[in-house]
């Protein structure tokens, strides 16, 4: 099974600064979310992870926390400056977090060589999902877990609603292709996927947390510069471009403010499982 022509088209490119401003801005969005994929796994010391679409590495660091000393993570992303952040960012106590430059379907691991394989919020952007999943059937051992990820529909989350409420006028067809391509693995796709691919004990559950941002005059436009479709905004309509999509996402979300200027929303996303 391929992904969607708007997820082909979009993918998750960052240019220039962009990944360090990813890593600072979607932390508080992606913490609790990181934490519920892990939590659906039952990680134990000594054992050999894969973060697989790692990013920054969210969930390899926390993933190499529960794992110890004794264990070992696979952080693989095809972006080597997203990696790059991922490397100033690693915990000096747990050194063990091996950094792969590499696309989604075709790791240079060795067949039957993880415990578990997770990815937070990326097998939406895998040009061809099929492929991806099969080459982590590949790489996993026999009964190995995955668990998975990926943004339920846009209007389930306030703070990304009020993305999409801008795109139009201050992004156009690029900025929304962009955005389409975050919400394009629904719950579905992805079990249908993985049953393909050969896994079993398939489940899929959507899961909520209500997030609280730090005042969004700043953190509306820092999170925009960090992502594909803000960027197809600051292509667009320069740096005030951006600006006046901050403002607007903002002055969307003013009822959800509280009295010490932070913001408090929640986000829905799909969790999924799976046993090789």
């Amino acid at each position: 099974m391929t992904s969607s022509p708007k997820a082909d088209a979009a993918g998750f490119p960052l240019k220039g600064s962009a990944p360090e401003r990813y890593e600072e801005y979607s932390a508080p969005i992606m913490a609790p979310f990181v934490e519920a994929l892990l939590d659906a796994v039952d990680l134990c010391p000594g054992h050999q992870i894969l973060d697989l679409a790692s990013g920054t590495g969210f969930v390899a660091r926390a993933a190499a926390a529960r794992v110890g000393p004794t264990g070992h993570v696979v952080a693989a992303d095809q972006s080597e400056a997203m990696l790059g952040v991922a490397a100033a960012k690693a915990p000096r106590m747990y050194p063990d977090i091996e950094l792969t430059v590499a696309p989604a379907d075709r790791l240079p691991q060795p067949d039957d060589t993880f415990d578990t394989v997770l990815c937070q919020q990326g097998v939406q952007f895998f040009p061809d999902l099929g492929a991806a999943l099969a080459e982590v059937s590949r790489v996993l051992r026999p009964g190995g877990r995955f668990a998975a990820t990926a943004w339920s529909a846009w209007d389930r989350s306030p703070y990304f609603a009020a993305q999409r409420g801008v795109l139009a006028e201050h992004g156009g067809p690029s900025a929304e292709a962009h955005f389409a391509a975050a919400f394009s693995c629904p719950a579905d796709r992805l079990t249908a996927a993985l049953t393909d691919a050969g896994f079993r004990e398939v489940t899929a559950r959507d899961i909520t947390f209500r997030v609280t941002l730090p005042p969004l005059a700043g953190f509306a436009r820092g999170h925009l510069s960090a992502v594909p479709w803000g960027q197809a905004i600051a292509d667009a309509g320069g740096p005030d471009g951006l600006t006046r999509a901050a403002e607007s996402i903002t002055t969307s979300l003013a009822g959800h403010t509280n009295p010490d200027g932070t913001t408090t929303v929640p986000f829905t996303s799909t969790l999924v499982t799976a046993v090789g």
